[in-house]
């Protein structure tokens, strides 16, 4: 996890090197740990603030090749980084132990076929110096975040930045870079790379789920997401899918910890290439994970108000896995207080995002604090799965899935900017393993009438049935049943109900009803429809101007008449829950 901060073709990047110092300054708590790294050439400036998930002297940048022709900057971890490492066709000397250095070799190798080799999460930005080329990049699903802004002032000037923060002091037109695609400054042209066999949303899957296959796949997307040699946790919420997390990598902790034991910690000495991805943390061909972080227990992470269900929930979870649990109240004040703050690291005006992202935010201030770098978080699971309780009114399968499909191709605009900037805004990486590429190609060609909710079947079915070990005595349980089986909560809702009310509560104290009537011109069509996200709209206003504004997307409900987008607000929502 770092922030980046690039630009393309400047008149005068001689002249322009302190303003990019600058703009780089905006987004130093994406990366705490390193010393600004700057690299460029006549007309090119990158800046990368990074920060070290595997190795402290991994995580120095830009990244260089023997002959520093090619510059790189990249945000992400690639967790294939030892196959590709492995598998070059040509032989490659690396100069660090990074993981994202193998996006050089890849680039000599393909060109801009290279982020299809790139298992992981990431945004990048490479300079060419001997063809006086520009590519960047962002991971398929859009886990990172990265914005291509231009300006009126410098036509032929292309930027890019982690954070709109960064760009809209030069920059009169931002756009988010949309996932799964790579720009080419030779052509100013930016084409997807990434095409999956489940893009089309029209096109229906007819292959039955084949839960033995969900489940191993989703283990193994766990496996990858322990790569790290620094303390890590997960985030814990007592729902399905964080539980899920949790249990998987509660597994492989144990099983990492007894083998450190059985060697009593020594791993065996031998000649290691690192060239070859020897010796390295990660994944290697037999699936098998390498790291060195062992940890007493496995730490997590819940957060509520006070009696909050995601709370109580996490406490059983936490007590049948065997995890250090740390549960972290917070009172409406608090978040109150924070909402400003929120929403200039979030860079958005969105209800949802904003009520889920402030005790997320909250939370990620404390965990940091002790000392945890990275956190294994949930979010993709209800958009491949059909989790959310709107779900119930898809009239048939056909809609359930373009719907899904819908969904998992906008998370970069919701729930992936939430866990991103909500956890970066304290130096924190979040990685979620749904959204891993091989499980999405396994469960987003399952025949959507599996997926359907209907009076037998609730709200991720399929998912819960493929960790459910109840018809076998010999297998050890994956969850309790009462979290297995519990119905879904919003992370909004489940901190607490009391959030969601004094939010628009004190709408109603900072918003009148004559302010509704008259909105500002410069919103044109996209006008609040509720007190609430006038509120969150007005205090974007204060952090960012009018150009920033069309990167942000309203996350609203399919097949419901409701003006809230709370699941709370569903009629099927049960507001208590009794123990399966």
């Amino acid at each position: 996890m770092c922030g980046i901060f690039a630009c393309h073709s400047h008149p005068d990047v001689v002249k322009f090197k302190p303003t990019a110092l600058k703009l780089s300054k905006q987004i130093r708590h994406r990366g705490p740990d390193c010393i600004v790294g700057v690299g460029g050439s006549r007309s090119v400036y990158l800046v990368s603030r990074p920060f070290s998930n595997l190795k402290a002297e991994s995580g120095a940048q830009p990244l260089t090749n023997a002959d520093d022709s090619i510059i790189l900057a990249v945000n992400g971890e690639i967790y294939n980084h030892r196959l590709i490492r492995k598998t070059l066709k040509t032989p490659y000397h690396f100069k660090t132990t990074s993981d994202c250095e193998v996006v050089i070799p890849l680039y000599l190798e393909y060109g801009l076929d290279a982020p299809k080799y790139l298992d992981g999460m990431f945004s990048f930005v490479l300079y060419d110096k001997k063809q006086d080329r520009t590519i960047a990049a962002r991971d398929p699903i859009g886990i990172t975040t990265l914005y291509q802004g231009w300006s009126s002032k410098e036509p032929g000037t292309v930027y890019f930045a982690s954070e709109l923060k960064s760009l809209h002091p030069v920059c009169d037109k931002i756009e988010a870079f949309p996932p799964g695609h790579v720009f080419d400054s030779l052509t100013g042209e930016r084409t997807r790379y990434f095409e999956p066999t489940w893009w089309d949303g029209e096109k229906i899957p007819q292959t039955p789920v084949d839960l033995k296959k969900l489940r191993e796949t989703l283990e193994k997307s766990v496996r990858k997401r322990l790569m790290a040699e620094v303390p890590y946790g997960v985030l814990l919420s007592g729902g399905l899918d964080s539980s899920l997390v949790a249990s998987i990598a509660q597994r492989e902790t144990l099983r990492l910890k007894k083998l450190a034991e059985q060697t009593n910690g020594v791993a065996e000495e031998k000649p290691e290439d690192l060239d070859k991805g020897e010796g390295l943390v990660g994944i290697d061909d037999e699936n098998k994970l390498s790291t060195m972080t062992f940890l007493p227990q496995l730490n997590s992470f819940s957060i509520g108000l006070p009696g909050s269900p995601d709370n109580e929930a996490a406490l059983k979870v936490a007590k049948f896995l065997g995890t250090k649990h740390h549960v972290m109240t917070f009172t409406i004040e608090d978040g109150l207080n924070a909402l400003s703050d929120v929403i200039y690291h979030l860079e958005t005006y969105d209800v949802t995002t904003i009520r889920a992202s402030t005790p997320m935010y909250l939370l990620s201030r404390k965990i940091k604090a002790m000392g945890i770098k990275m956190v294994l978080s949930g979010e993709g699971s209800d958009e491949i799965f059909g989790g959310y309780l709107y779900f119930h009114g898809a009239p048939n399968k056909e809609e359930f899935h373009t719907e899904c499909v819908r969904r998992v191709k906008n998370l970069h605009l919701a729930d992936c900017l939430r866990a991103n900037k909500s956890t970066s805004a304290w130096g924190l990486e979040a990685r979620v393993p749904f959204l891993d590429k091989e499980f999405l190609e396994e469960s987003m060609n399952i025949d959507p009438a599996d997926k359907m909710i209907t009076k037998e079947r609730m709200e991720k079915y399929i998912l819960r049935k493929a960790f459910d070990t109840s018809d076998d005595p010999t297998a050890e349980p994956y969850l309790p049943d009462n979290i297995l089986w519990r119905q879904k909560e919003q992370f909004s809702d489940g901190v607490g109900y009391g959030w969601i009310d004094a939010l628009k509560d004190n709408a109603e104290l900072h918003i009148t009803d004559e302010m509704m009537k008259n909105p500002k011109p410069e919103w044109g069509s996209d006008i609040p429809d509720t007190k609430e996200a006038y509120w969150y709209r007005l205090m974007f206003d204060e952090h960012f101007p009018q150009s920033c504004a069309s990167t942000v997307m309203r996350w609203t409900p399919t097949w419901s008449k409701q003006t809230d987008p709370s699941g709370r607000a569903i009629a099927i929502h049960q507001a208590k829950y009794e123990d399966a």
